[in-house]
């Protein structure tokens, strides 16, 4: 199975600072890079790309850097997914938006490897596209409530 590559990973821990921050103003490129444990050079270059694909916009000078375009209850994990890696079908043929036979089938309507991979790719895009920014963002802070929290561990001897 193919996975997020690098800056894709970084992108979303990028737009989940992002999404924290919402309605705050611009965030500085070294306060991201800093709390996410990002390459300063490599996220400039990603959020350069988010730039492109309409997800954050920069205001520069003073008082500067980045925010997102729209609220991150409006932004799935899929679109940026979508925009940052290509499509989400593990195969060229399971792809929605840009099928492609692949080289060595023999018959694309009766593949086993097709029909599942479509299944795949059905059950990926399901939970991305009703996954928000701002979902996740809720889910991280559950999890550190729950990692923080004395009375939620329990201890048997």
């Amino acid at each position: 199975m193919r996975q997020l590559s690098k800056r894709t990973q970084y992108g979303l821990r990028a737009l989940y600072a992002l999404s924290r921050r919402y309605g705050q103003g611009p965030v500085l490129i070294s306060c991201l890079s800093e709390e996410e444990a990002i390459p300063k050079k490599f996220l400039e270059q990603i959020l350069l790309s988010l730039k492109s694909y309409g997800l954050v916009e920069s205001k520069k000078g003073k008082g500067g850097g980045y925010t997102l375009v729209r609220p991150p209850d409006k932004i799935t994990i899929a679109s940026v997914i979508r925009q940052m890696e290509g499509p989400l079908a593990p195969l060229p043929c399971a792809s929605e938006t840009r099928f492609r036979k692949c080289d060595e089938c023999v018959d694309i309507e009766t593949c086993g490897t097709r029909i599942v991979m479509r299944q795949v790719r059905d059950a990926i895009a399901e939970i991305l596209d009703s996954t928000t920014l701002a979902m996740v963002c809720e889910k991280v802070d559950q999890a550190r409530q729950t990692q923080n929290d004395p009375e939620g561990l329990t201890y048997e001897i």
